[in-house]
């Protein structure tokens, strides 16, 4: 999956703004992600657009939808999310302030909380917000101003261990102005905070007398039956490992009503697993289908497929902290070391036989071809071995008796962690591993289960190297909260350690003014200076394939839009089922 963003991915799965997740494939926020990651040029060649399911006469009410992942959950806390897994599910069962629409504008729809888009002063510091009066809590409890002004000043306290912190530290103050108004100054201008406001708020009535320090502990999040929500859909059970149950609040206090009675997203094993599921007809909707299985997908001939660029990178990323080293001796402490690994992978090639063409390099954290590309100002590493020898040697790297690299009695030998099932990591980190033994470097991939990898190693950065993704859940290119010495563990997600002066002023920046052509010039300089020092190898951008069986329907305005982080679910509210 990727990590979303951000979010951690283990399918890629990072948003700008706020929280990148990790994904299995995870604002810019961004989340990890697990599946073949994160989500975000194009990325390559598309399918038939399949943005019309299989017709049917309308819209009707009941059945099951089946949907699936091949890593469990870790929190469903919104305070806490950081992987894309555990985003999915709340798509359903928690309503956002605000959500985007299919280019990824920000809006108010009828399933979101704010009545309308904030009124912003015109110097920028001050947000009004004003929710809808019929929105209520799954309990019955009204959704208040109490609850967003508890969202966002918990959310930046850094004793929470929130992924959303840099969305909302440069908050002065959420001042609850009536039941349904929140007024919210700001330090500073910070450009992506509008795609902040794109988020789910927990209840206050429920969590307010929790301390931030025991937040992670507490059993809102991981036990259905004390996690109050205010979506759709309620989470009414949890097989760990197995799957989720969600059932349609008949409570729901929207406008627009969900179709679906039931939801179940079903943990399966590995990639191969959950692609044979939908071949059979077990499961209903695959967020991720590998490339290399596409075809066989669509020879099944009863499976919708849409498969457009989206919004994740992978990477491999190195950990500065020595802790994690036999000695505290840090491994890849030198600036041309990192810059050889770079040299030493075939990037290329893995975009070619991995991806099946279906990627894009990258050199910088920003997605080809978006507006803070920042193009030939990057630094791009081609693939040379012979460069990668001469670099390491310059660092100080020679040759012991078994061929591998040793500095001041080292040997340069370390452990790749990425996410088991993912089956586009596991070719990676092989590539990966080979390629770095020609230039005399051992590396040990080590495949562990997505939620427990995320909660034991990523997000408290305990670990050598990581092979994971970016999903990016806003268009905004704000990373600050990944590449930010702000923003170390417990409290960001720069689960690498990675300090760098003048990036972190850079990143501040960049923020710091609305003008896009002054953040366009300041992201040049990012890319010139993050691709130069290397906190990363950026890997590539890529594309996931989203697959529906025949069961489920939409009209084409409700489609999916892989272009947008958990822009497989887009309008799910709206969808059907039948037999």
């Amino acid at each position: 999956m990727a990590k979303k963003r951000k979010w951690w991915s283990g399918l890629l799965v990072l948003s700008l703004v706020g929280v990148l997740f990790t994904g299995c494939s995870t604002n810019n926020t961004a989340s990890p992600t697990s599946a073949p990651a994160a989500t975000e040029a194009p990325a390559g060649s598309e399918a038939p657009d399949a943005t019309e399911a299989p017709a049917a006469d309308g819209p009707v009410d009941g059945g099951t939808l089946v949907t699936s992942t091949f890593s469990d959950i870790v929190n469903l806390n919104p305070l806490l999310i950081n992987d894309t897994s555990s985003g999915d599910v709340a798509q359903f069962v928690f309503a956002k302030l605000y959500n985007l629409d299919r280019e990824g504008n920000v809006q108010a729809e009828d399933w979101s909380l704010a009545a309308a888009l904030p009124e912003i002063s015109e110097d920028g510091l001050t947000y009004t917000v004003k929710l809808k009066d019929t929105a209520k809590w799954s309990d019955g409890q009204p959704v208040t101003a109490d609850d967003v002004v508890y969202t966002i000043e918990t959310a930046k306290n850094p004793e929470t261990g929130s992924p959303l912190t840099s969305a909302f530290d440069k908050v002065k103050s959420a001042e609850k102005v009536d039941a349904q108004t929140v007024k919210i100054t700001m330090t500073q201008v910070y450009a992506p905070f509008l795609y902040a406001l794109v988020q789910e708020i927990v209840p206050a009535h429920i969590l307010k007398d929790v301390k931030p320090t025991e937040m992670q502990k507490n059993a809102y999040g991981t036990d259905p039956a004390k996690t109050v929500t205010s979506g759709p859909w309620k989470w009414t059970a949890w097989k760990q490992g197995e799957s989720h149950t969600l059932d349609a609040d008949p409570n729901y206090w929207g406008t627009v009503k969900p179709h679906i009675a039931q939801i179940v997203y079903k943990v399966y094993a590995d990639q191969n697993t959950e692609v044979q599921a939908i071949m059979k007809g077990d499961t209903d909707h695959i967020s991720a289908i590998p490339v290399t299985q596409v075809e066989a997908v669509k020879a099944a001939g009863n499976i919708d497929i849409i498969q457009k660029p989206g919004a994740q990178y992978e990477y491999v990323m190195f950990n500065f902290d020595g802790k994690n080293f036999p000695d505290n001796y840090g491994l890849f402490a030198g600036q041309k070391t990192r810059q050889a690994i770079a040299h030493a992978l075939n990037r290329q090639g893995m975009v070619d036989n991995i991806l099946k063409g279906v990627g894009a390099l990258m050199n910088a954290p920003f997605l080809p071809d978006t507006w803070a590309d920042p193009k030939d100002a990057a630094v791009n590493y081609d693939y040379n071995a012979e460069t990668a020898k001469k670099l390491l040697a310059e660092d100080g790297w020679v040759a012991g008796t078994d061929g591998i690299l040793a500095k001041d009695g080292h040997r340069f030998s370390f452990e790749l962690q990425y996410n088991a099932g993912n089956s586009r990591r596991e070719q990676v980190a092989a590539v990966i591993q080979q390629n770095l033994k020609d230039v005399g470097i051992e590396v040990k991939p080590k495949a562990i289960d997505f939620a427990a990898w995320i909660d034991q190693n990523v997000t408290p950065g305990k670990f050598q190297a990581l092979l994971l993704a970016w999903s990016l859940n806003t268009p905004d290119p704000d990373a600050e909260s990944i590449f930010s010495s702000k923003y170390f563990p417990p409290a960001g997600q720069n689960s690498g350690w990675y300090k760098n002066e003048k990036l972190d002023q850079l990143w501040v920046d960049g923020y710091s003014t609305v003008d896009q052509d002054k953040r366009k010039d300041i992201y040049k300089e990012v890319g010139k200076e993050i691709s130069t020092d290397l906190p990363y190898v950026f890997l590539y951008q890529y594309g996931q394939a989203i697959g529906t069986g025949s069961r489920v329907h939409w009209a084409e305005e409700d489609a999916p839009e892989p272009s947008l982080g958990y822009g497989q679910f887009f309008h799910a509210i709206k969808w059907w089922v039948t037999d």
